[in-house]
């Protein structure tokens, strides 16, 4: 088998040294020293530890190969208009932690400790952005569909997950009166309404560009993966085909309401991920090196972009 660019960087060891050293150039030129992101850095440090645990505990790949988490590197960092959002940077985090307790619990229905602790993860990455809570549905779906870990224990200890940080937070508002109690129910209410009129306006330029490259990875790589799906293991597919429907559910949330871009993306950044390392790490044709020729110039020139809009250099 002839062994391309593609292969050599998804298969070396020091890809992920590598594009760990890059993301701490990006941050650095970005402002982190200057605006003082350290909050944000640490969780985007914690969240690459977290990916990288989320591909070996799962086998993501069926190689050795460090792209999923290497990609998640770049990707993050070709966005780095999100760099400032400090509710993005820990509802990212929430949501791989919530996974990978999630994924833990493959066929079985008696998890209840792992299901309580990954929703209680969505629940405080919740506080964050309360409209997280519009994925919690579809985390039932994934259990009841892909990770067959869905059964009426594990339903209770996935609400009482979600539910944990409310009641404290509940606690305090009544502490501080009845008017605060009501708000904060009234808050989480309004999570529910996806009935508001789209505010298309409040894309910028660098943000409908990342969403669009992020798109078109997203489908190159189920294509991909739809095609060859046969050759991983059930549980392995299980796995993506939830990527896929997060993904998917993220395309349509961002039409629907593209008000909460910053929430989206941080998501789907996470499910497209593992979608794309898949395509580098496990093709080896003439056209995919090519293709992954284009897709690390693009990633580059986009990246390059952003930081001449985003960065206090410029």
């Amino acid at each position: 088998m002839i062994r391309r660019i593609q292969n050599i960087v998804a298969e070396s060891r020091v890809t992920l040294p590598v594009t760990v050293v890059y993301a701490v150039a990006i941050w650095l030129l970005t402002g982190l020293l200057k605006e003082q992101w350290w909050i944000q850095f640490v969780c985007f440090a914690a969240s690459v530890a977290l990916m990288m645990e989320l591909n070996n505990q799962n086998l993501l790949i069926r190689v050795f190969s460090r792209m999923v988490s290497s990609t998640y590197i770049v990707l993050t960092c070709t966005a780095v208009f999100l760099f400032p959002s400090l509710s993005g940077a820990i509802l990212q985090l929430c949501t791989i932690a919530a996974l990978c307790l999630l994924y833990h619990t493959y066929q079985d229905k008696a998890s209840m400790g792992w299901i309580y602790f990954a929703f209680l993860c969505v629940g405080l990455g919740s506080l964050m952005d309360i409209h997280m809570f519009w994925y919690v549905p579809l985390l039932w779906v994934i259990m009841t569909w892909f990770t067959y870990s869905l059964s009426w224990r594990t339903f209770f200890a996935s609400l009482l997950g979600l539910l944990t940080p409310y009641w404290f937070i509940a606690a305090w508002k009544s502490y501080h009166g009845k008017e605060a109690l009501i708000a904060g129910i009234k808050e989480v209410s309004h999570s529910f309404d996806l009935i508001v009129q789209p505010d298309y306006a409040a894309l910028t330029l660098q943000q409908t560009l990342f969403l669009a490259f992020l798109v078109i990875l997203a489908i190159a790589g189920t294509i991909h993966f739809l095609l060859t799906s046969y050759h991983d293991k059930i549980r392995v597919r299980q796995l993506y085909y939830s990527f896929i429907i997060m993904t998917c559910f993220s395309c349509v949330l961002i039409g629907l309401q593209p008000q909460h871009y910053d929430m989206v993306i941080h998501l789907m950044i996470i499910t497209v991920s593992p979608l794309i390392a898949h395509y580098v790490a496990l093709t080896h044709s003439r056209l995919s090196n090519i293709v992954f020729i284009v897709i690390s110039a693009i990633t580059l020139i986009l990246t390059g972009f952003n930081i001449w809009m985003s960065s206090f250099l410029f």
